[in-house]
């Protein structure tokens, strides 16, 4: 396995094991369809590397030659105008798979939020080992079939929801997120700034505060920390991202 780092990591903490087998993502990751015998050939097809915060590792336009499965940390997705301006279209954390492009050039950019790790697969490595493991080609068609659920939710949120709609889709959304990530739904990490949540919602940094704090005096949510998030009714919470409340 090939690493490339910006700082010393220790990638096996299993001494004389595969550490793809022990990788904190794989059972979030379209690699748990491929057994533990075969692991070591999954490894020597994957580079592992990890971006800084604020790094780009995919770029927009530029020729779609491997995917990417991130293992640690948070990033967001976004393309840019003719005029330099940006839109933030999602966030990705532990288990999402990048990079599946329609097209020879990727439709947008990836930048790390925090410390962010992934696997890069390059087109053809990867082609071979999905001819022989169809498990993992049947997951990677879930993955773009829910790239397409989350396009359509994206639309429908900028286009008919309020801003408290909006905010709340967004945390329930990050919510759920957490449960994959193995940490308690109710209790989630939000390292992304106010500045990238409202790009992302197509509202105004002030509007996205005062909603946050907003739902916070109505006890839906608690904020110990600027990158962490409590939600004190889950239910009310649905409610209310589904225009219900």
């Amino acid at each position: 396995m090939t690493v490339s780092l910006t700082r010393p990591l220790v990638l096996d903490p299993h001494p004389g094991t595969d550490p793809c087998v022990h990788c904190d993502a794989r059972q979030a990751s379209v690699c748990n369809a491929i057994p533990d015998s075969e692991m070591a050939r999954l490894s020597t097809t994957a580079v592992v590397m990890e971006a800084a915060p604020g790094t780009t590792f995919i770029d927009e336009g530029e020729p779609a030659a491997s995917f990417f499965n991130i293992t640690r940390g948070t990033a967001k997705l976004f393309k840019l105008l003719p005029d330099g301006r940006r839109q933030i279209t999602g966030f990705v954390t532990v288990g999402h798979f990048l990079g599946l492009a329609v097209s020879d050039t990727y439709a947008f950019s990836a930048e790390a939020i925090d410390n962010v790790r992934y696997c890069r697969f390059s087109r053809a490595r990867l082609r071979s080992l999905l001819d022989d493991f169809p498990l993992m080609e049947k997951r990677l068609l879930e993955v773009a079939s829910n790239e397409l659920v989350a396009a359509q939710e994206q639309m429908l949120l900028l286009g008919r929801k309020t801003a408290r709609e909006r905010l709340a889709s967004f945390l329930a959304m990050q919510s759920r997120q957490g449960v994959i990530c193995q940490h308690p739904r109710e209790r989630f990490a939000l390292p992304m700034t106010r500045g990238d949540i409202a790009d992302y919602l197509g509202l105004t940094i002030e509007t996205v505060s005062r909603t946050l704090t907003k739902l916070r005096a109505e006890g839906l949510i608690d904020i110990p920390s600027p990158t962490e998030v409590i939600i004190r009714s889950q239910a009310a919470l649905e409610r209310l991202a589904d225009g219900a409340s």
